[in-house]
């Protein structure tokens, strides 16, 4: 571990082996505004030599049996939990979220991806078919697509990097992974861990910098044949773009503008502490937050004031501290943009309830100049507002009433975004009604953000292409072939 003025330097991982860069970037800590770490900034030259080695270490991964690729995978999630602290703690400075939240969720869904796709991938099976008129028989047969280009965001770092990894080199596929450029270390804390689980040299490469270069360096490479990718989708039509002469296989996971329905006979006792954390969990920095709440008449005044009330008792501060509840935004631009959209709500004549604005921010000496910011509630806003129809991510969201379950489908699908959406009633009909008609990869009823990750995770519309989940990484990390035999 090499230290300029005591900074963390963090190096490429490429070839089993950590590669210093010709040139770094630096990386804040949220919650102090003061630089943490030093980052590569790589380019086509680092992803060239993270592209050879994976494809030199190909041959041998590719032919392990799915059992031998399954014991290394248990034993990496078993190192990761094992330094689980550590990985949460650094997760928690480098990201801004409160450590509470790197230790419950962060770090035990990622040591969970490796282990559940340990498991899946020696549980799947090909199809065959019989022609008995034709004296033939068919089959298919999969195999891994060669390097996989992983690119991950700065929102949940590890789980998600690791939600990509897992079932890439599950399937018999190398890696070339980059973490977003602002959330870096416990990617590479990981890398210190790989062969100790036995990981061979060229598996698994990281190559760190940022998206312009980086990313674009990794979309471009002709011998990368697939991309996955967690973003906006902003950076996914460029994705896209550059993808296109090479045909490469595209998994898109972008945006949401999530909607939240609740009916007259919701359960509130249930519905706003469920609610309260899919609108502020992880400062709303996640791609499945509520940001749109949409009550019925009937209750929206009780729901209104209940659910202000309990968002003013969220503690923002330092992230460490584990009686807070909102940790920093993830950077100084993002938090101005983030306020840009309440002051924008303001001007349109909506009305700030709490957070932003209207409570005082009361912060601890060594995180006045951290991107720090309160739940934000915003009522009374039209649905053709920029609030109700871009993605913010960040502590803020939207409560608007509506009358019936006709009306509030047809405003719940009328933004751009489809990833996913909650439903709050206790009429079974009307949920079924409701979550079949809705534009979104994933309904929640009555609960928000239960995963089975055997069942399929992704968005409709400009929230992505593709589906992951075990199916469907599975299909996604192979090429499928159908072989056909005449006796």
């Amino acid at each position: 571990m090499a230290h300029s003025k005591d900074l963390l330097v963090l190096e490429n991982f490429i070839g089993g082996k950590f590669v210093p860069c010709s040139s770094y970037i630096d990386s804040y800590n949220p919650s102090t505004g003061d630089v943490y770490c030093r980052v590569p900034d790589s380019g086509k030259e680092e992803v060239e030599a993270a592209v050879r080695a994976a494809q030199d270490a190909f041959p041998v991964w590719s032919s392990r049996s799915p059992l031998e690729r399954s014991q290394i995978l248990n034993k990496l999630a078993d190192l990761i939990e094992h330094d689980l602290e550590a990985f949460a703690t650094a997760e928690s400075k480098d990201q801004g979220k409160t450590i509470t939240f790197a230790r419950t969720v962060d770090i035990p869904r990622a040591v969970y991806n490796f282990r559940f796709f340990a498991s899946s991938i020696l549980h799947h099976v090909t199809e065959c078919t019989e022609m008995a008129t034709m004296g033939c028989v068919h089959y298919t047969s999969r195999a891994p697509v060669g390097v996989a280009g992983l690119i991950s965001p700065w929102n949940l770092p590890l789980y998600l990097l690791t939600w990509k990894i897992a079932p890439a080199i599950a399937c018999g596929n190398t890696v070339v992974a980059k973490p977003s450029e602002m959330t870096s270390v416990t990617a590479w804390m990981m890398c210190k861990l790989l062969e100790k689980a036995g990981v061979p040299h060229g598996v698994v490469n990281v190559v760190f910098g940022t998206g312009a270069k980086a990313g674009e360096a990794l979309v471009c490479h002709p011998d990368v044949p697939l991309i996955s990718f967690t973003g906006s989708t902003l950076t996914a039509q460029r994705i896209t773009e550059k993808s296109a002469p090479h045909c490469k296989k595209l998994s898109l996971e972008l945006g949401g503008k999530n909607p939240a329905i609740i009916f007259n006979d919701a359960d509130l006792s249930q519905c706003i502490p469920t609610t309260l954390k899919s609108s502020f969990a992880n400062q709303g920095e996640i791609c499945l937050c509520t940001s749109r709440i949409f009550v019925q008449r009937g209750i929206y005044s009780e729901f209104l004031k209940r659910f202000v009330a309990e968002a003013k008792k969220w503690k923002a501060g330092n992230p460490s501290d584990p009686t807070v509840s909102v940790g920093a935004l993830i950077s100084k631009e993002h938090l101005e943009k983030v306020r840009s959209y309440v002051k924008r709500a303001q001007a349109e004549g909506a009305r700030v309830l709490c957070g932003e604005g209207v409570d005082s921010l009361d912060l601890p000496p060594g995180n006045k100049k951290g991107y720090f910011m309160l739940p934000t509630v915003i009522a009374e806003v039209k649905d053709e507002s920029c609030c109700m129809q871009e993605e913010i991510f960040g502590p803020v969201t939207c409560v608007v009433a509506f009358d019936t379950e006709e009306e509030v489908i047809k405003r719940a699908n009328s933004v751009k975004y489809g990833l996913a959406a909650t439903v709050w009633s206790s009429n079974v009909g009307c949920v079924h009604r409701v979550a079949r008609r809705l534009q979104s990869g994933l309904v929640w009823t009555n609960c928000w953000l239960i995963r089975d990750l055997n069942l399929p995770f992704g968005g409709m519309k400009a929230s992505g292409i593709g589906r992951e989940g075990a199916k469907d990484s599975y299909e996604f990390f192979t090429e499928v072939k159908t072989i056909t035999i005449k006796h």
